[in-house]
């Protein structure tokens, strides 16, 4: 029983960590958000995905397998690598609006 336990804490803890690494690379504009249908950077909201990653890692220290010690590790790792590249890259130019549609047809041509 105890065993099923472990197993089901495991399962839900790399969940957590997949779900705010997810964010983070939202947040960072690697993935689409699926809301909007578009890749769109929001770097305080990615700072704020991986700022709770490494609370959960220090707060769990000791208190791990080695296997979910290693992907949290691993994930922070990566989410730090990109979150400097792209704290770094210059913030992309706002998307140019759409040519709005004529709101009144063109005026009739009279006939030859």
């Amino acid at each position: 029983m105890e065993n099923d336990r472990n197993a089901k804490h495991s399962h839900l803890f790399f969940a957590l960590v997949a779900s705010l690494e997810y964010s983070a690379l939202m947040g960072l504009g690697k993935l689409v958000n699926p809301l909007t249908g578009k890749a769109q950077r929001d770097l305080p909201a990615a700072s704020e995905a991986i700022d709770m990653l490494d609370m959960l890692e220090a707060r769990t220290r000791g208190h791990l397998s080695p296997e979910e010690a290693g992907r949290l590790s691993e994930t922070l790792h990566l989410l730090r690598l990109n979150y400097v590249e792209e704290y770094h890259r210059p913030e992309p130019p706002p998307p140019e609006p759409e040519p709005e549609a004529p709101t009144e047809p063109p005026p009739a041509t009279p006939p030859e």
